[in-house]
């Protein structure tokens, strides 16, 4: 799969940043290629590796193995744009120093999500596609590959026990034929919802939930910000799971008429590295061959 090639390529990359930096294989702004712009873009990250226990949003925590790599929301910004994908400015990122799994944190401060609503996978499933086509108008005008849905890898499915709420969506890069699956895991807490989206190649999708349910097993919300510590009188969110599914407050915001506020959070709903990016990667892959051997 090119999606699985591209991202071990990348991580590479970024693991032996400091080797090509050392080396002082930079040419100056004026002169760099493509390529060059890309590494140093790349190794200007200030990648945070495990092991670590790393603090989000305030409100709840983690911890870094080693072998895992996490960027602060400036960084994760930077990230995003360098893989044409959109995030805004709050998200955290987490990933095994090959890149064989990426996954992106993001909280909203919605207040409490009750989870006593029932889930129609084939309504949201027509929801999520129509976002999608209509996302796809703004990827066009910034000149970024545009997506096309087809169908669920994982309906829907909420675990009253964890307050978790997974689903999957399988996708397809129109540009590049490139298949790509989006992970979905929402997790409830007092003030909001923790999301958690993990990209990953199909053929290894299975593997890459494991390995990634297995390091988050350490998040947990603070003392008095998890889903059971609710009071009468916590702010309660506009929505139920359902509308999680589908954007949360973006589904809200299609419902009222506010189209253009809600369109960003779903051109953020799909996120991807580009199969472009391969030989790029591959060339800087090769560089590190050179000096480590």
């Amino acid at each position: 799969m090119k999606l699985a090639a591209t991202a071990i390529l990348i991580g590479c990359a970024l693991v032996t940043a400091n080797t090509w930096a050392a080396a002082g294989d930079q040419a100056p702004a004026a002169q760099e290629s493509p390529e060059q712009a890309m590494r140093r873009q790349l190794q200007a990250l200030n990648w945070i590796h495990g092991p670590q226990h790393v603090q989000l949003f305030d409100n709840s925590g983690l911890d870094i193995p080693a072998g895992y790599m996490f960027l602060n929301p400036a960084d994760t910004a930077k990230f995003q744009t360098i893989t044409h994908n959109v995030g805004g400015t709050t998200q955290y990122f987490l990933a095994p120093e090959d890149f064989r799994w990426e996954a992106f944190f993001d909280f909203r401060n919605d207040g409490y999500v009750k989870d006593d609503e029932k889930i129609n996978a084939d309504t949201l499933l027509d929801s999520i596609k129509k976002g999608t086509e209509e996302a796809n108008k703004e990827r066009r005008e910034r000149g970024w590959d545009e997506m096309m849905v087809t169908g669920w890898q994982t309906e829907p499915h909420y675990d009253a026990q964890t307050n978790h709420l997974e689903w999957a969506v399988a996708g397809r890069d129109l540009k590049s034929g490139t298949d790509i699956v989006n992970f979905n895991t929402r997790i409830l807490g007092r003030a909001g919802v923790m999301s958690v989206v993990l990209i990953a190649n199909p053929a290894s999708l299975s593997a890459s939930i494991s390995e990634a349910k297995s390091v988050m097993s350490t998040f947990d919300y603070l003392p008095g910000q998890r889903y059971a510590e609710y009071k009468p009188g916590d702010k309660i969110a506009k929505y139920g799971l359902a509308a999680l599914v589908t954007g949360g407050a973006a589904a809200i915001a299609v419902k009222t008429g506010f189209w253009k506020v809600a369109l960003s959070a779903i051109v953020a709903g799909w996120k991807f590295i580009l199969a472009g990016f391969a030989a790029v990667i591959a060339a800087l892959r090769k560089r590190f061959k050179r000096t480590t051997a």
